[in-house]
């Protein structure tokens, strides 16, 4: 064997070994990333932008809401193509946002929400609470899991 096909051998190995710790961020870098995804989900949701959404969402995604509906990635979709919501307000009110990391491959984003706008049954405005959780794909971070409270009593 040649000294260049040691090098390379070596190299090889190296790289193999650094792998692992190259495919994952640094948690501070992962919760940064995984704050702007979750915001930028709420925009989309906000511009009934389909496409943004499905970009985001995990393929077997599930969201869950306060009085007990369940919700699946083609339900969202559907209702933002259709636009069956028309929002002033998505967005999640400021400094609510908190992002936790479970392990390498699981990051739950709370925060509270201010919805207002029209929908199926009329106008709206509330603030709730949501939890969504992602998960790292071989693809990037993904929505996997949402829920939602009810909505809250009106601030006083």
């Amino acid at each position: 064997m040649s000294l260049a096909q040691k090098a390379r051998g070596v190299a090889v190995a190296f790289g193999v070994f650094l792998m692992p710790a190259l495919a994952h961020a640094d948690p501070q870098h992962d919760r940064a990333a995984v704050a702007a995804l979750d915001t930028e989900y709420q925009a989309a949701v906000e511009r009934n932008d389909a496409e943004g959404m499905a970009r985001i969402l995990h393929p077997e995604m599930i969201l869950v809401v306060g009085r007990g509906d369940v919700f699946t990635r083609e339900d969202l979709l559907r209702s933002a193509r259709e636009q069956e919501f028309v929002y002033e307000q998505q967005v999640e009110e400021p400094g609510t946002q908190t992002v936790r990391l479970y392990g390498d491959d699981t990051a739950i984003v709370t925060a509270l929400l201010w919805l207002k706008g029209t929908g199926p049954n009329g106008p709206f405005d509330r603030r709730l609470w949501s939890s969504d959780t992602y998960v790292r794909t071989p693809d990037g971070w993904r929505y996997a899991f949402g829920q939602a409270s009810l909505s809250l009593p009106p601030p006083q």
